[in-house]
């Protein structure tokens, strides 16, 4: 029973801690309290070197502490971690297998037990508590040492996860990152080979047509099929222009570049709502300032694929865009709609057909921002977008 509650005590400290520093003190001086004990420390393996030291510790000096390195299966603590199994000394300044005598003798200590720390069946580490003063570690101290130290080799192993998670996390953010400013500067390169390109030759050919309608009606062609295929093809390039122009505006709107990012929220929100019908109203900020490239464009695209989302989805009458920048520390991005709305509880992921893709897009580039994204709608009662970025963060991402 006073293992059980033992175990609990310790469960109940380190219960929910992420941070490994903080799990081991919790959990050591949790220990300590339990067996009225006044000195111990916690040794990490480290799986390249195959030694052990001291990640935490109390009541040891630092210079013990730092100068106590042991190769597994060296000194008492060595052997512990080797062979997984507990071992008590009595006295440990007489112990001939013991490491570093001279380090001992100085720290002064008597009795000594260590205790493997142990998840899956691997040891990750030993816990080992002393005294001072002569003093008989009893059996109910060796299975309460025993059980917690299975459960800090648990912790631990978790704390690792966790970790690797997060490092995970911050590669995964890097690439991501790297992807999304690829992307954009393709993006550029496109827009400025078709621009270049493909939409100066399409009005070329436009105007060159125009020309031969109009040597047509001057020249007394009276073949009317042939001038009425003429005026087809005509209107079919300059068709094709006009659409050539708006994947380009896509790609990359030139107001971006060349006036900023209020101009070209402005025109893509009036090129594409107006025309279906929508009333637009604009809240602009006039104190927002220049902008650094990355959070314009994760702004603009933010922008862009709530406008697509409701155009085909919302069926909204008025549409309200806000970009405010809060003091120097953030720029705040709000769309609202009075469509038909949605629940968002419903959306969890993207299906095949494509559902979902935009939250999670405009979602995942307010986070590779720094910031955060709220989406607020009910069936009926509209829709709300509202995204915070941080401009100080954002800055140094890019300095980086």
């Amino acid at each position: 029973m006073e293992k059980d509650k033992a175990l609990g005590r310790v469960s109940a400290a380190i219960s929910g801690l992420r941070d490994l520093n903080a799990t081991l003190k919790i959990g050591l001086d949790t220990v300590l309290d339990i067996i009225s004990g006044d000195v111990g420390g916690i040794m990490l393996l480290n799986e390249q070197t195959r030694t052990l030291a001291y990640h935490v510790y109390h009541n040891l000096s630092s210079n013990y502490a730092e100068e106590m390195h042991l190769k597994l299966g060296e000194g008492i603590a060595g052997k512990v971690a080797q062979s997984g199994k507990s071992k008590l000394v009595d006295d440990l300044a007489s112990e001939p297998n013991a490491a570093h005598p001279s380090l001992i003798s100085t720290e002064g200590l008597r009795a000594f037990v260590s205790v493997p720390l142990r998840a899956k069946g691997k040891v990750l580490g030993v816990m080992n508590v002393a005294s001072y003063a002569p003093r008989q570690f009893t059996e109910r101290d060796m299975l309460v040492l025993d059980s917690i130290g299975d459960q800090l080799g648990i912790a631990i192993e978790q704390s690792n996860l966790y970790e690797q998670l997060k490092r995970s996390r911050e590669r995964y953010r890097r690439l991501a990152q790297q992807i999304l400013v690829a992307q954009e500067e393709e993006r550029q390169r496109i827009a400025r080979e078709l621009h270049d390109d493909t939409s100066q030759t399409l009005s070329g050919l436009a105007l060159n047509l125009q020309a031969l309608v109009e040597m047509a009606d001057k020249t007394g062609i009276n073949s009317i099929e042939f001038k009425t295929r003429l005026k087809k093809v005509h209107a079919l390039a300059v068709q094709v222009g006009s659409e050539v122009s708006r994947l380009i505006a896509n790609l990359r709107p030139t107001l971006l570049d060349t006036i900023g990012l209020v101009p070209a929220i402005r025109h893509y929100a009036e090129t594409n709502l107006v025309p279906a019908g929508m009333n637009i109203s604009f809240k602009f900020d006039k104190g927002v300032s220049s902008l650094s490239p990355q959070i314009e464009a994760g702004l603009f695209r933010i922008v862009q694929g709530t406008v697509g989302n409701i155009l085909h989805h919302s069926k909204a009458k008025n549409v309200t865009i806000s970009l405010q920048q809060q003091s120097n520390d953030e720029i705040v991005l709000q769309i609202t709609d009075d469509g038909i709305g949605f629940d968002v509880a419903t959306i969890t992921r993207i299906e095949e057909s494509g559902q979902g893709a935009g939250l999670f897009s405009m979602k995942e580039r307010t986070r590779l921002l720094g910031g955060s994204c709220r989406i607020d709608s009910q069936p009926g009662q509209g829709t709300r977008i509202n995204v915070v970025v941080p401009l100080v963060k954002s800055i140094a991402n890019e300095k980086d």
